[in-house]
């Protein structure tokens, strides 16, 4: 079955998933491209943290309420935060990237953010800048260019790491669920701490 169309998997299995698959983004200034290493779930209507909590519904989260595959985008603080629906129409739950690994145009998303290193994509709104991902990507497709996430042409991660979400406070139990995944030893993991593993966490591609 088609990933986008496998509505076997809980929100949370699509999240580790989706650690390994190619994120591209093609502008005019070039391709760039990189590996998921964090992604969060938002579990919609149960969801305190979910925008769509309650099956709230606003002209902002029309994507939100889209087939599986949508791609959502929100400014927060200015920045823009790349999320993907996971789930039937009419299902609001979804996942933030909020991390990547670059692969291609490196020299290019070091050129946006006027940065070079781990610090280029090791969050949600610094990969949206590298990549120049706007509000003109929500709601599109995840398999229609200029945004694409390539759920073929892969990585594994040897060991996934659960823990909660980040900047989500006052939310109850919402606050500390472990509803956010990460690849063990990858230095582009948003506030990384501990070892860095030489192989960045990862085993041998496959596609």
């Amino acid at each position: 079955m088609d990933f986008w169309t496998d509505h076997t998997k809980t929100t949370e299995e699509i999240a580790q998933d989706l650690l390994g698959c190619l994120v591209i983004k093609e502008t005019d200034e070039g391709v760039t491209s990189g590996w998921i290493v964090e992604t969060e779930a938002y579990l919609g209507e149960i969801d305190g943290a979910a925008h769509s909590y309650g099956l709230k519904k606003t002209p902002r989260l029309a994507s939100m309420y889209k087939e599986s595959g949508t791609i959502y985008i929100y400014s927060m603080h200015t920045h823009l935060m790349l999320n993907v629906v996971v789930q039937e129409e009419g299902k609001p739950e979804a996942i933030l990237i909020r991390a990547i690994e670059p692969y291609t145009g490196m020299d290019l998303m070091a050129e946006r953010r006027g940065k070079a290193g781990f610090v280029v994509t090791d969050g949600p709104g610094k990969l949206t800048k590298a990549m120049n991902i706007t509000k003109l990507d929500d709601g599109t497709l995840a398999w229609d260019p200029p945004l694409r996430i390539d759920v073929d042409t892969r990585k594994s991660p040897k060991k996934i790491e659960v823990s909660p979400r980040i900047g989500i406070p006052n939310k109850g139990k919402w606050t500390d669920a472990p509803l956010r995944y990460t690849v063990a030893g990858n230095p582009y993991v948003s506030r990384k701490k501990g070892k860095i593993e030489a192989d960045f966490g990862w085993d041998e591609p496959t596609n």
